[in-house]
């Protein structure tokens, strides 16, 4: 008859030899000296039974024989992990003997209907058993469709040439259980490539060979080098064709399983999840007390840290709550802020309930545990809608802390944010939040709730709060009017419409009232940052000449930045400036220290590194604002990894100076505000009012506040892939960062001078660990990478002359980097083979130019300085 799937003759044994293979290395390697191993065996098949009203269905028997488990690459005695050890030693007499028992398949028009098996079964040697199956599946004509097999329900594409069978199936379709997660933001996370195709061979309309071939590749978007691959190989080729067993008669395939052996089950095709136990595993307490050490306050800028807080957190997802609290518990305080750091990023349900459960919003006792618990949330990698909605019921509640409060919503807006970008806009806690912050902005009388509203949104950034986002940006003053313009600013500017546009126009040229040069600035600044017209531009640069005197060395500044640097408006403002009338030498010679200079930090084949420093200075010469950005960017995606703005304002008084127009009635006030890893963090006050001021500067010591101290789960990602051949493997990459920003601010009325010094210390950890895991053995490779740095950014300015001299140095001091590769082949006994290489290396310090004019005040103010300056007061 005719058939349009393989087709076995009638009482013939069919004698294959049959491999799996599989091999774990960096990208680049080649196989040859890959970690993995081989199992090879014999497989017999035969037919046992022919539909008599359709020759395309037929029940096939398959058993498995001879089973061998070797080294993939040769391996001497002494490194191979298998000598001497039976293959009975090596997976377990039960197990093989399972293995070894038979199946039956039931092959219609080539397709696997039904897999019968045993139903008690390991389940790897189910899986090992399905992995041979699955190659049975064939179609013999052309074309696409969606077909189940071990790896799930997945799209096949066939292309048929004569005898030979191409299938190529779409890994990236498949719908399976797997667990996987992603980390939030693309620069941060891992790139995946995976790749399936089968080749089979036919003669005399059955199998004379199969070869197929699986590739994972993973690569740290931020460092491709540091990738790593999975290649797993199976390989089924007939050595000979011998008389064999007759059929079964029968009309029914349930009658002729019966008849066969009354234990066998149909069962599924799609491979069942197993996992091997981990036996000599320390618990969750005796792994803390190996790492506390590395977890103190002072410790936190080492690359130590950030590898026990990895560590940590990858024991922390294993633990249950009961776990988790009773470290809380029987922990002293300076370690529990780490402890809090880890819990929280741990991101399970049980590590959110623990955390919930020990942490009391009422007592104002815990804040600073609070505080390092909410910015944790804020900077989760996956956060779930269950976080948000808890920390939602948190902010209706007593909360006993106001700057806890604060905190709290602010880094609700982060997760608004996150959710959002993850397609998660629509879920019931989003709206929820979303409602709460916009409808309390609304009704805020306090300035204090407007601020605190308004920060939220500058992390949550939703598109339907612009409208008032410019009312408060136009009609408030001070620190409001301020803040809703630097919200504005955070947004991608395909969201600023002309009416925002028209709004930032008439603030910068001030024509319904006058405004404050930090709100006109930033004003400027969106203009220019998004698509300008011709006209936009041409005003802005008319203005300059007309501005405040610093206001007009800024606006220079931030065009000349412009053109250096080549940003998208650019092209735009060369056009106008060949416009001689607004060109004229007048205009362009003005006289200020303010400035806006932007660099690169690094240049990458993957990434690179930007940082902006703009200051504004008041016509007096006392700071207004410092603002440094460092973003980092790939081909496809940006991550602001950090902000810090140091602001002053009515400081005049103090050294009985007039303030600038507009900003007579302002009330003194010194802070700073920071943003990492694209989340807004609670600003810090120095000082507020007059007298704040006075008395903090009589004891000022200059000494550094610490601004943000912490651990920061970075990447984070974890994928579980079933290999067609039977295994689990998984890719799991995370990287933790141990950071430190401190930042002070001191004067000396005596030699008019001020200092401000940010101070940002971190150290990264990075590890990946791809495995294969076949219960009986596992393979694998542990990439890791570590760097420590610290990068100081110093701002001296003298102000006993106009205008007065300021000098900006940033520096990066000498960073150790240290890189290792680990292949590794285990077995259950402790029996390990590893090959470990590595290499660490100093990347040089660097004192970034910033610019020339720069320079030439730097020299000025340190060849002006006598030793004696260095007493304050």
């Amino acid at each position: 008859g005719h058939t349009t799937g393989p087709s076995l003759s009638n009482d013939k044994l069919y004698k294959f030899a049959y491999s799996a293979e599989v091999y774990v290395d960096r990208v680049k390697a080649s196989l040859q000296k890959s970690a993995g191993y081989r199992i090879s065996s014999g497989v017999d098949v035969n037919l046992l039974w022919r539909n008599p009203d359709n020759d395309d269905d037929q029940l096939i028997k398959v058993t498995i024989r001879d089973v061998q488990v070797e080294n993939v690459n040769e391996r001497p005695a002494a490194k191979n992990i298998f000598k001497g050890k039976t293959t009975e030693k090596i997976i377990g007499k039960e197990q093989l003997k399972a293995l070894q028992r038979p199946m039956v398949l039931e092959l219609v028009r080539g397709k696997v209907k039904n897999f019968y098996s045993y139903q008690n079964e390991p389940a790897f040697t189910q899986n090992i058993k399905r992995g041979l199956a699955s190659l049975f599946q064939l179609q013999l004509h052309s074309g696409t469709v969606r077909e189940v097999d071990i790896s799930g329900k997945c799209n096949a594409t066939y292309h048929v040439r004569q005898d030979q069978v191409t299938k190529v199936k779409d890994l990236d379709s498949c719908e399976t259980e797997n667990q996987r997660f992603t980390s939030h933001n693309q620069i941060l996370d891992v790139g995946t490539k995976a790749t399936s195709a089968t080749i089979y061979v036919l003669e005399d309309s059955f199998f004379k060979s199969i070869k197929a071939e699986e590739n994972y590749v993973f690569l740290l978007n931020f460092r491709q080098k540091t990738g790593t691959k999975i290649v797993s190989k199976q390989q089924m080729e007939l050595k000979s064709v011998q008389a064999g067993p007759g059929l079964i008669a029968g009309k029914q395939v349930a009658s002729v399983i019966k008849t066969l052996d009354s234990s066998y089950v149909a069962v599924p095709l799609v491979a069942e999840p197993v996992k091997s136990e981990c036996k000599k595993c320390p618990s969750l307490s005796e792994h803390w007390q190996t790492i506390r050490d590395h977890m103190y306050p002072e410790k936190l800028s080492k690359a130590e840290a950030a590898r026990s807080f990895v560590s940590f957190i990858q024991n922390i997802r294993k633990a249950t709550k009961e776990e988790i609290l009773q470290i809380f518990r029987s922990e002293n305080k300076e370690l529990l802020l780490q402890v809090v750091d880890a819990v929280t990023s741990a991101q399970t349900p049980a590590s959110l309930e623990a955390m919930l459960e020990f942490l009391d919003f009422k007592d104002a006792s815990t804040s600073a545990l609070q505080e390092r618990f909410l910015y944790a949330c804020g900077f989760a990698s996956h956060p779930s809608e269950m976080l948000l909605k808890s920390l939602t019921a948190k902010f209706k509640g007593d909360i006993a802390s106001e700057e806890i409060r604060e905190t709290l919503v602010i880094v609700m807006g982060a997760l608004i944010r996150k959710l959002c970008d993850r397609e998660g806009c629509k879920l019931p806690a989003v709206g929820e939040a979303k409602r709460l912050i916009l409808n309390r902005l609304e009704k805020a009388k306090k300035d204090d709730n407007v601020r605190m509203y308004l920060l939220a949104l500058k992390n949550a950034l939703l598109p339907e709060a612009i409208p008032l986002l410019l009312k408060y940006a136009e009609s408030e003053e001070g620190h409001i009017s301020n803040l809703a313009a630097t919200t504005l600013q955070r947004y991608d500017p395909a969201f600023l419409t002309k009416e925002v546009k028209k709004t930032m126009n008439r603030i910068y040229h001030q024509n319904h009232r006058v405004h404050e040069k930090t709100v006109r600035t930033t004003a400027a600044a969106i203009i220019l940052n998004s698509n300008p017209s011709y006209m936009e531009v041409k005003n802005i640069l008319l203005s300059i000449g007309e501005l405040p005197l610093e206001m007009n060395k800024y606006m220079l500044s931030m065009i000349q930045d412009i053109l250096h640097f080549e940003m998208p408006s650019s092209k735009t403002v060369r056009r106008v400036l060949k416009d001689m009338r607004a060109h004229n030498y007048d205009r362009f010679s003005k006289m200020g220290s303010s400035s806006a200079y932007s660099g690169y930090i690094i240049r990458g084949p993957d990434v690179s590194s930007t940082y902006s420093l703009d200051i504004l200075y008041s016509g007096s010469g006392i700071l207004r604002r410092s603002n440094l950005n460092i973003h980092v960017f790939d081909r496809n995606a940006g991550l602001h990894a950090s902000q810090v703005v140091l602001e002053a304002q009515g400081l005049e008084s103090i050294i009985a100076a007039t303030p600038d127009e507009g900003e007579e009635n302002l009330d003194s006030f010194a802070g700073m505000s920071a943003i990492l890893f694209d989340v807004q963090l609670r600003p810090v006050t120095f000082f507020q009012g007059y007298g704040d001021l006075m008395s903090k500067m009589f004891s000022a010591t200059g000494d550094p506040i610490n601004v943000v101290r912490g651990l920061v789960l970075l990447t984070d990602y974890l994928q579980e892939i079933q290999l067609q051949s039977g295994p689990r493997a998984s890719a799991e990459f995370l990287g933790g960062l141990a950071i430190d920003i401190s930042g002070g601010m001191e004067f000396s009325l005596w030699y008019r001078e001020s200092k401000t010094n940010v101070k940002n210390r971190v150290a990264m950890f990075t590890v990946g660990n791809t495995e294969v895991d076949s219960f009986f053995i596992k393979t694998g490779i542990e990439t890791t990478l570590e760097v420590e740095t610290t990068l100081d950014f110093i701002s001296t300015v003298q102000f006993s002359q106009y205008p007065f001299l300021v000098c900006l140095q940033m520096d990066r001091v000498e960073s150790p980097f240290r890189h290792h590769v680990t292949k590794y082949e285990s077995l259950p006994s402790g029996r390990r083979y590893t090959a470990r290489r590595g290499k660490a290396e100093l990347l040089a310090g660097n004192e970034y130019p910033l610019h020339q004019e720069n320079s030439n005040m730097c020299k000025q103010v340190f060849g002006a300085k006598s030793d004696s300056s260095s007493n304050w007061f």
